[in-house]
């Protein structure tokens, strides 16, 4: 079979293949997508309930603000989230560069072994070759490019499975067990049929968890109907709405003048003991936090206040909005909470090392997806070797580059509160480096700067293995501007530049 030769190969249909297509667009890339739809995680691994956690004012690309519509709700919809990602590529015409049904399974080195560099991006030769898998024809097709942008991103596809000892795991329990994954595939008249009338378990308390088991307690209303149970490991904080003791909640972290008590890579031994002396007031500012949680919501009262501070989850991208039922249902004694260590499966339900049962009809793993997995099934030696770190974090240059795979990029595996701008800056990054605009650092000093970052996010939060720019964002995105030759600074005053938050919409040309 002949193989089809094209400059830019792009996996993935999310917002970051989405993004990497429009930048990459005058490349005529050929972007390949494993299911017959734009959205990513949006489209895959939403339930009815999920809604943005992030404003819809911080969730957009640059160039293309939200449609005005008649319900301009701060968290829209995961419908509405579709609708305006496939107005987005309808705009740009990306459709045209998409292959639907198309799932890359295998990827070949062909390049130069012995100059394994970005010395020259787009040289003419091809660098890679790409096995597709096209599902509705049932055939593998191969590719070869120059450069490959892969964008299948965090979530999705490969669940993590909590593992058991022997005799104690799904096998001898006598109900049902699912990933969220897998309930996120059933319509809204299937996923209540589920739900009602069940003894429900959610194992998790992060979004998704906590989306379960709201629409556990919807299905549940009546008289016959079960409490949904929580098993609860770790404790995160949780936040209603994004306001704080009546302050937008950007005040205390999104803004140059907030994000200047924090650290940051590169700041120099000056910043480093300033950034010591002025800790107490980090501290104060989660402390303020924390008072308003615990004032507006029953984290005491039902046990879910967690042991370290809020900024120790924002630094690490753990904070999750609320839906506005939780409580509520929760006061009704609809959600329950069961705090552990550990737990096993046992005939009847589930087993905790306090030695409490727990009977059960359905058991739901909230528990995460492996998207470092995904990864090194497609990547070939020696390089899916390179994607190991002490740390647990992905090595990655600019959050985009890993030093030691030639002509390759990754979008989608850094989180900051806005993960669509943090992509799309990456791909407008990843395009001038493409076309020659600027050149990387040396291998040495690329991964100086990434060991440097991981540092970083070891000081600032015990959860430290996901990558999150959060409280250095500003002036992360401020050396990608330095890099292409833009300004850094975006704003028309001095006072805004201080005081005002940053989103998408700042940069969405050079200045």
């Amino acid at each position: 079979m002949a193989i089809i030769f094209s400059k830019v190969g792009i996996i993935g249909g999310g917002i970051s293949g989405l993004a990497a297509a429009k930048q990459l667009s005058k490349h005529n890339p050929m972007v390949f997508e494993a299911t017959d739809s734009i959205g990513g995680v949006w489209k895959h691994c939403t339930f009815r309930t999920t809604k943005l956690q992030t404003p819809r004012c911080d969730y957009q690309f640059s160039d293309y603000p939200w449609p005005q519509t008649d319900d301009n709700s701060s968290f829209p919809s995961y419908a509405e989230i579709l609708d305006y990602l496939d107005s987005y590529a309808k705009h740009f015409d990306l459709f045209k560069f998409i292959n639907f049904n198309s799932k890359v399974t295998e990827i070949k080195f062909v390049g130069d072994h012995e100059t394994m560099a970005y010395q020259s991006l787009m040289s003419g030769k091809p660098m890679w070759e790409v096995a597709v898998y096209n599902t509705n024809s049932d055939t593998i097709q191969w590719y070869s490019f120059e450069f490959i942008v892969v964008c299948t991103g965090k979530y999705g596809d490969i669940p993590i499975i909590p593992k058991f000892p022997m005799k104690k795991g799904p096998e001898v329990f006598k109900g049902k067990v699912m990933h969220s994954q897998d309930y996120s595939k059933l319509n809204t008249q299937e996923s209540t049929q589920l739900l009602k009338g069940k003894k429900v378990v959610v194992v998790g308390y992060k979004k998704s968890a906590i989306d379960l088991a709201v629409e556990c307690a919807e299905a549940n209303q009546d008289e016959e109907g079960k409490a949904c149970t929580m098993v609860v490991r770790t404790l995160h904080w949780t936040v209603p709405h994004y306001s704080i003791w009546g302050l937008p909640f950007y005040i205390f972290y999104s803004t140059r003048f907030s994000q200047f008590f924090h650290q940051r890579p590169n700041q120099g031994i000056f910043r480093d003991l300033l950034c010591n002396l002025i800790s107490p007031m980090r501290k104060t500012t989660s402390k303020i936090i924390e008072s308003y949680l615990l004032w507006k919501l029953p984290l005491i009262k039902y046990g879910l206040k967690p042991e370290h501070p809020f900024e120790e989850d924002y630094a690490s991208c753990q904070m999750a909005i609320l839906p506005e039922k939780f409580f509520p249902e929760v006061e009704k004694g609809k959600i329950n909470f069961k705090k552990t260590s550990n737990w096993w499966f046992s005939e009847g339900g589930v087993e905790f090392d306090d030695n409490t049962k727990l009977d059960a009809d359905l058991v739901i793993l909230a528990t995460g997806y492996d998207g470092k997995k995904k990864l090194k099934d497609i990547l070939p030696e020696p390089f899916k070797s390179f994607l190991q770190f002490p740390s647990g974090m992905l090595p990655l240059y600019r959050g985009t580059i890993h030093p030691l795979i030639p002509n390759m990029a990754f979008i989608g595996y850094v989180e900051s509160v806005s993960n669509l701008h943090t992509s799309e800056i990456r791909c407008k990054w990843l395009a001038n480096l493409v076309d020659d605009k600027f050149e990387l650092p040396s291998t040495e000093k690329m991964l100086e700067q990434i060991t440097t970052e991981m540092e970083i996010m070891k000081k600032s939060t015990r959860f430290y293995k996901r990558t999150c720019i959060s409280t250095y964002s500003i002036n992360h995105t401020d050396e990608i501007c330095q890099e292409m030759g833009w300004n850094s600074w975006r704003k028309k005053s001095w006072l805004a530049e201080a005081f005002s938050p940053y989103n998408s919409r700042d940069y969405e040309h050079d200045i």
